[in-house]
This record gives structure tokens, sequence and C-alpha cells, in this order.
């Protein structure tokens, strides 16, 4: 039995009136990404793009060229992150140019990205730009719209049941209430679905499924699998005083910032087999977001396709499918630039992290 490998995939690459307005005419991820500068020496920043350039997800040559090098490297389909605020929808514009086009015939699943929408770019976490208001009546509103989605022949399904991702239910006011609306709603265009979510290391009531979902989906590199790295990263380089951390936005230094190399994620996981519920595993290429947090960011030091291997591969050697149909394998992600953690081609490394996963593919039979 093989895998399918799943690639979270970013829509943030064409400019909306809303970015224009919060952080000036023209913003996209790219303007981010270019920005960054490397913070000590061997940092690798920025991460700039080879192959595929500074696309603009708007136009249909950039998404045929993503879906041609995904299928040509064995990667099965994305979870494109899906922006929904009580109805209004943001950075859709790339998935419903998908959805009208044939031509782009690539299995997909969403991921309702349900966090509040804040200025996290500049610092500013408390400055909130989009509140997420949970409630019935928006459960409702919000299937009703997605079920049109879920019945596109390239949607990824597991028997028949449109796959449903949700980043962080545990913010819901009562996700298991919403898992059965959801449910009920669907049930009336004639879906049944398949329910999954992320689940993080970071905060113990976190860590379980929420009754009613199918599945859960250990999101790295903050998954379940390993001991928590921010505490880990403060076991190594010490609490930070809130005067190191002042002082730390102006004399930058290697230990002030939460760095860890690579290799302990890949040699620090417990077995999926040791957990009593259905979970997925996932893996990153690398993760290193200062160009969104500058400093402190959250680094994954000296990661390189060599120990991206060594992950996959144990990764596919530990996950036993669930069944036929039960078998994904997460990458995050397809472009996360701004967060250092790509499949697509850089200019340092170029196809090698795609290569390993066309290389040590297992056959779906």
């Amino acid at each position: 039995m093989g895998v399918r490998p799943i690639a979270i995939h970013l829509p943030q690459y064409h400019p909306i009136p809303e970015n224009d307005e919060w952080w000036g005419k023209g913003f996209t991820e790219w303007t981010n990404v270019t920005k960054a500068r490397p913070l000590y020496k061997g940092h690798y920043q920025p991460h700039l793009p080879t192959d595929l350039g500074f696309y603009d997800l708007r136009l249909e040559e950039a998404r045929l060229a993503q879906i041609a090098l995904a299928k040509a490297n064995n990667i099965y389909g994305f979870c494109y992150y899906h922006y929904w605020f009580n109805g209004k929808r943001l950075l859709h514009e790339p998935i419903d140019r998908m959805l009208q086009n044939s031509k782009e015939d690539f299995p997909f699943m969403l991921c309702w990205a349900n966090e509040n929408w804040t200025r996290v770019w500049d610092g500013a976490d408390r400055h909130m730009l989009l509140e997420q208001n949970y409630g019935e009546e928006d459960d409702i509103t919000h299937m009703q719209f997605l079920v049109d989605i879920f019945k596109d022949n390239r949607y990824i399904k597991v028997n028949g049941k449109p796959v449903f991702v949700v980043y962080k239910p545990y913010l819901f006011k009562d996700a298991v209430h919403t898992a059965k609306v959801w449910r009920q709603i669907a049930a009336k265009a004639g879906l049944e679905l398949y329910l999954c979510h992320m689940v993080f290391g970071y905060a113990d009531a976190w860590q379980t499924p929420v009754e009613g979902f199918d599945a859960v989906i250990d999101f790295e590199p903050f998954g379940i699998r390993r001991g928590n790295i921010f505490k880990e990263i403060e076991s190594r380089n010490g609490q930070f005083t809130l005067l190191r951390r002042i002082l730390s936005k102006f004399f930058i230094k290697p230990d002030s910032l939460n760095k860890i190399n690579y290799t302990w994620m890949v040699e620090n996981l417990c077995s999926l087999k040791d957990f009593g519920f259905k979970i997925y595993p996932s893996l990153v290429p690398g993760w290193d977001n200062t160009a969104r947090r500058k400093n402190p960011a959250l680094i994954l030091d000296d990661s390189s396709p060599e120990k991206f291997e060594r992950w996959w591969k144990s990764v596919i050697e530990d996950f036993e499918p669930y069944s036929d149909e039960e078998n994904f394998v997460f990458i995050n992600a397809w472009n996360e630039w701004a967060e250092g953690n790509h499949l697509e081609p850089c200019q340092k490394w170029g196809k090698q992290y795609l290569e390993v996963i066309k290389r040590n593919l297992p056959e779906n039979k």
C-alpha cells in the first residue's frame, strides 16, 4: 500500500485590496520574502525562487507551472489554505480560477486557516484586522458555500467523502457542535464528510482529536511526535529575560534567536503507532520565518535535502496507512517562502527537495 503526498499550498501571491490597505499598494507574500536578510554568519536568507520565479497566482500560466512541477515529482495533490471570515473570503482568486479551469487537472483539498487576521507581519500581533466570530449561523453558511467545491471531480476524497481540514478547531466555541452541523448540511447536499484537523505539540490541550473529526494531522514543525520545540530551545539557550528580548530587537545575536538544528527534528520522533487515533504524519523541508518575524524568528538551522531525505524515509517506514485511501503524508509546505519552508526550487537547493520525494515514493497499488 502506497502513500499520497499532499503539499500544503499558500495562495498569498497576488495583490488584494485588503493587503493594499493594510500593508501598502501591491503587497504580496513576495514583499516580505525579498526584504529578508541574514541575521548571523551562515544564515541562509533571503530564500529566492528559481524555476517558477516571482509568480502571480492570478495567472493560469503560473498555476499550471506549479501543477506540472508537482506532478513531475510525485506530489499527489495540494492542500490549499482557505480564508473565511463570516462570509468574507480573502486570497481566494487562485482557487476560484482553478475551479473554473479544467486544464488545472490536479487533486486538491482545502484547509480552513481559521485564525484571526492580525498585523503579525510587522510584529503587532494584537492589532486585529479581521476577527473570527464563530457560531451556528456561520457554520451553516460556511458549509453551504463549501459543498459545491467538494463536488468538484478533482477534490480529494476518502471513500467518496471529501476531505476538509481545519487548522485550529480548538479556537471554536464548540468544535463538536460545529462538526455535527457541518455533517448535517453536507448530508442535505448528498455528501458525507471526512473531517481532519491539525494537532500541535506546544499546547497540551491541542494534542488530542476533537470529537466528530475523523483524523488529525501532525502539524510540523510544531507537531506532537516529539517534545515541545520551544521548550527544547529554551532548555538549550536559557530563558530570555525581558531585557534580552528588548535588546535583541536592536542587537541581533545568534543566541537571541529561537534556533535549533534541523537534525533535532529528524532524530527526535516517536512512532505513529504510539497514538491511539488516526494521525497523518507531516514533515517540513525547512523552517525560517525571518522574513515575517525578523527577530526573534524560529529557525530550523542547517536544513538540507539529505536531512530531509532521512526524515522522509523514516516517516514512510513508520506510517502504516489506515486504509487504501487513508494514506496521506503532508508536506508543509509547497510554497511558504516567507517561512523558509518550500518544496518549490530555490537558488540554493534547486529541485533537490522535490527529488527526494520523487525517488523515495512507494508506488500506490
